[in-house]
């Protein structure tokens, strides 16, 4: 296929994403809406919400401009004739469609796509390539799916936790690959924050009940600041303590902090711990004091390598994100910010 033609595919899914968000009652959404339901189904933590959520955030960047922006500095490339290679994708299901991304840059760069999916989101992918083998069959000879041993591959690009990228680094050493380990995100408050501006905050701490890496895992915020409306900003979220699994991760760290008196505070859906920790567990949130704003500068520039997403409105030298922005990554937000499609065209 052309690299027009590829273009022209994309923008007809993000076409049926963004109708599939507005209305999914339209009998060309079928295949969509079929495979949202049983992934709900088989993962709770995939609720309706979050998934009709992502694949809109996806339907926004798959237009025109989008797609030809981002390649605009691709383009020479794109256009000269490369040998097409079968890159395997191990793909990560902590969020709905988290794989993506991947999808999307193997296809466009010209390769085919030997997808291994996860057990936790083995449907909704699959799906959108069914809506672009309908706009165009030719794309069935470059797409693959498995959830078995991912085999007959050339290249890799795998993304796991840091117990699964050692395995990754033994077993696809030998071929070029990327390999992704865990990443958390972080937001740095200062207290001149309006309700609104804390609302988009705490969308970016709750979203996808905090399981993507550009979830917040952990706030900075200055001595003596007041959680209190912080605190308030979380309540459109205290629905999630109706969500079973979401429920248990809560009760059972208020337990441990109780039993071990932990000091914490409890927003009613979330608890806030005092911790120099990056990473947190479900329903807890970390927090750490600055004196300045040199001191989170030194951290983030220190852990930059454990760091995926920076919430700020302040400026800082690194490249941060506006508050309610952490869950919109645009396409040339690359996860662990390694250039997919630069490493696809080499």
């Amino acid at each position: 296929m052309e690299l027009a033609d590829r273009i022209k595919s994309f923008e007809f899914l993000g076409d049926r994403l963004r109708l599939y968000h507005e209305s999914s009652t339209d009998p060309e959404l079928r295949p969509l809406v079929d495979a949202a339901d049983s992934a709900f189904a088989e993962n709770p933590w995939f609720t309706p919400k979050h998934i009709r959520l992502a694949l809109n955030s996806l339907g926004k960047t798959l237009d025109h401009d989008h797609l030809t922006n981002w390649l605009a500095c691709y383009r020479d490339r794109l256009l000269q004739p490369v040998p097409q290679r079968r890159v395997g994708v191990v793909m990560a299901g902590n969020i709905p469609a988290v794989g993506f991304h991947d999808f999307l840059c193997v296809l466009i760069s010209g390769h085919k796509f030997i997808g291994r999916l996860s057990s936790s989101d083995a449907r909704l992918i699959p799906a959108m390539a069914s809506v672009l083998i309908e706009d165009c069959h030719a794309w069935q000879h470059d797409i693959t799916f498995t959830t078995g041993r991912l085999e007959g591959f050339d290249t890799v690009i795998a993304t796991g936790s840091d117990n699964t990228s050692r395995y990754f680094e033994f077993y696809f050493g030998k071929y070029p690959n990327i390999i992704r380990k865990n990443r958390n995100s972080v937001a740095i408050l200062d207290g001149s924050e309006d309700p609104g501006t804390l609302e988009r905050v705490a969308d970016d701490i709750m979203c996808y009940f905090g399981l993507g890496c550009r979830s917040v895992s952990k706030v900075f915020v200055p001595a003596g600041y007041d959680f209190s409306p912080l605190i308030k900003a979380l309540g459109k979220y205290q629905e999630f303590t109706n969500h079973n699994k979401y429920c248990n991760n809560y009760d059972y760290s208020k337990s441990v902090f109780l039993v071990n008196q932990v000091p914490f505070t409890d927003a009613g859906c979330l608890l806030f711990r005092e911790d120099p920790a990056l990473a947190s567990r479900i329903a807890v949130l970390h927090y750490e004091y600055y004196q300045s704003p040199g001191e989170v500068q030194t951290f983030v520039e220190t852990n930059r390598d454990l760091i995926q997403c920076v919430v700020s409105n302040a400026p800082f030298p690194f490249v941060s994100v506006l508050p309610g922005d952490a869950q919109k990554p645009g396409l040339s937000d690359y996860a662990d910010g390694v250039d997919t499609l630069n490493f696809l065209l080499a």
